[in-house]
């Protein structure tokens, strides 16, 4: 699954992947891998990152 509005966010923010994967505690590799759908985007770092864009997670997965 990708996520366009994750996408969105950050860079509304002016944040880099780098920026992100560091706020979330994970590797830029980990974030580009969820960010791609290569791999599953965990509901604890899903959760934080509605948090921090202060947005819900259905947006975030583009379920809204």
């Amino acid at each position: 699954m990708k996520y366009p509005n994750l996408e969105a966010e950050r860079a509304r923010r002016g944040m880099t992947q780098s920026d992100l994967s560091a706020l979330l505690g994970v590797s830029p590799k980990t974030y580009q891998n969820w960010q791609t759908g290569k791999t599953e985007l965990p509901t604890s770092k899903l959760c934080k990152l509605a948090d921090t864009f202060k947005t819900t997670t259905d947006y975030l997965l583009g379920r809204y």
